[in-house]
């Protein structure tokens, strides 16, 4: 429900609010794939530069099929939350901005935490950054309404 909604005292009409859920959710969807493309080729050029990531003492490394799923599940998440916000919210591409740019600061912790390579913490970090760089604006531009 934006402002102007509430001020003039009714209700927002449902077949826009279905149809502004729906144009964000087709974006979410676009937006996620983007990321996951953007994402999984920048992790392979960061491989064919050098980049092992590796993230334990074992061995274990991360995958381009990996780096792919867990960009594409936070993607969905993301989209999940900005059409909470669009529902709950009288500012949601105002609030989502502020959540998602957080919850990227946040995400930067793990790859700091795993005692990997310097590359590695770096190509990883960089990653988040694509991730977030191709699905906050999208999904900030699908909630803002005609009036923002």
């Amino acid at each position: 429900m934006n402002d102007a909604e509430v001020v003039a005292g009714r209700a927002p009409d449902h077949a826009s609010h279905t149809h502004r859920l729906g144009r964000l959710a087709i974006t979410g969807v676009i937006a996620t794939l983007a990321a996951m493309v953007a994402t999984t080729l920048a992790a392979a050029l960061a491989r064919g530069l050098g980049v092992d990531f590796e993230v334990s003492d074992s061995g274990e490394t991360i995958p381009l099929s990996g780096i792919a799923v867990v960009t594409g599940f936070f993607s969905v998440v993301g989209t999940v939350i900005a059409a909470v916000l669009l529902r709950w919210s009288t500012r949601p591409a105002e609030r989502f901005v502020w959540t998602a740019a957080l919850l990227t600061v946040i995400s930067f912790v793990p790859p700091l935490l795993y005692g990997a390579s310097t590359a590695t913490t770096t190509a990883l970090l960089g990653l988040h950054l694509v991730a977030a760089s191709v699905m906050i604006p999208a999904l900030a531009r699908s909630l803002r309404t005609r009036t923002d």
